[in-house]
């Protein structure tokens, strides 16, 4: 059987895999290895390991790689750390292809480990644009990468352009797609609770009512701002007094100004009406987005799940400026006029129709074909 390795690094990394790992590991001739490192084992980014094990993926080994601070600093070294540590993993895991997502920090040091071993490397999420650094890591991969899965044509397009082999270039959609499309055709089903409990505190939000949901992460381009920029968020959110749902910011650079301009709202202003999260398992997520009024920050889900859910978004600053988007997103800067303004004329929209941009919701089960029928060549040539 052919060994895949998934490397799990975070919340949004582990959605962007998760239905490829079920799709490998029901696959006959595949046997899926995952590895948990980065955020996804830390506790006050929600411990994402432990949504792994529960989802019935085994752990074959855990890398601890991040280096406290959240600076520029840190990131960088948090990624040589990863580079110190996976090439260990892979040489007692001996995988036959390593399988890294999207452009994240430790999905850099996952390419690097996995070229330099020659083991052969597959990109999910490759050829997007989305400025940041974020776009210039993501490029970086692909030319690391010996087989490429991006979610549309014009991301499979760059891929070539960049010189990669048309052949290992496959158009399958975004993996993510797969579990939201799986859930939306639950759109009619309540979850068992139509609350949810705030971790340590109590209180309730009712999901039958209108509720925002907020996601709002460093731009690392734009470190020493976040401060300023999650307090405009936060002060538009404050004028609407609106049931609210908000998630902490990931690991990235500039995490602990983001975390800092959130705890000093707390502290200053009434904030009954928000409830504040580490983490969410998958399938709640997609079903807050599915039932949101609006979704406000500059998380990729707004961009890439929200067009196929209908759901409307405010996309806040420069995060997501390249990446293709449909109708249902607003974009606006970082301004708490313009964000209420937004938010205010997406609830009063309402749903979109659904714009299958990333995906139709099969991906798992391509890649997973794929990946048991492919012949790697590691050698690789620019082609023209």
């Amino acid at each position: 059987m052919r060994k895949v390795c998934v490397v799990v690094g975070s919340r949004a990394n582990y959605s962007s895999i998760k239905s490829v790992m079920h799709a490998v590991q029901d696959h006959p001739a595949l046997q899926l290895q995952v590895v948990a490192g980065a955020s996804a084992l830390l506790d006050r980014f929600g411990a994402v390991v432990e949504t792994v094990e529960a989802d019935g993926f085994k752990p074959d080994a855990r890398v601890l790689m991040i280096i406290e601070g959240e600076t520029p600093t840190t990131m960088a070294k948090s990624t040589g750390l990863g580079l110190l540590e996976l090439p260990t993993v892979f040489e007692n895991l001996q995988p036959d292809v390593v399988v890294t997502v999207g452009d994240r920090f430790e999905t850099m040091a996952t390419a690097i480990a996995a070229a330099y071993m020659n083991i052969p490397l597959a990109h999910t999420m490759g050829g997007e644009i989305s400025g940041t650094i974020d776009e210039n890591i993501r490029h970086a991969v692909t030319k690391l990468s010996h087989i490429h899965f991006p979610a549309n044509l014009g991301a499979a397009e760059r891929i070539i352009r960049m010189g990669e082999d048309p052949s290992v270039v496959h158009v399958v959609g975004c993996p993510r797609i797969d579990l939201v499309a799986e859930i939306a055709d639950e759109r009619n089903r309540l979850p068992e609770r139509s609350w949810l409990e705030f971790e340590g505190v109590g209180g309730q939000i009712n999901l039958e009512k209108p509720f925002l949901l907020v996601s709002q992460h460093p731009v690392t381009t734009e470190y020493g701002n976040g401060e300023h920029q999650i307090t405009e968020t936060l002060m538009a959110l404050h004028e609407l007094q609106m049931p609210t749902i908000m998630l902490w910011p990931n690991v990235d650079a500039g995490s602990e100004d983001i975390a800092r301009g959130m705890r000093k709202f707390r502290e200053h202003y009434e904030h009954d009406y928000i409830r504040f999260y580490k983490n969410f398992s998958v399938e709640t997520y997609v079903r807050l987005m599915k039932r949101c009024a609006c979704k406000i920050g500059n998380s990729s889900a707004s961009i890439r799940e929200g067009p196929f859910l209908g759901m409307p978004a405010v996309n806040v600053g420069t995060r997501q400026i390249d990446r293709e988007r449909g109708a249902n997103v607003i974009d606006v800067d970082y301004d708490r006029s313009q964000i209420g303004d937004a938010i205010k004329n997406q609830i009063q929209h309402g749903p979109y129709p659904s714009e299958p941009i990333y995906g139709d919701g099969h991906a798992g089960k391509c890649i997973a074909d794929i990946l048991a029928s492919a012949d790697f060549n590691i050698h690789k040539r620019m082609t023209y």
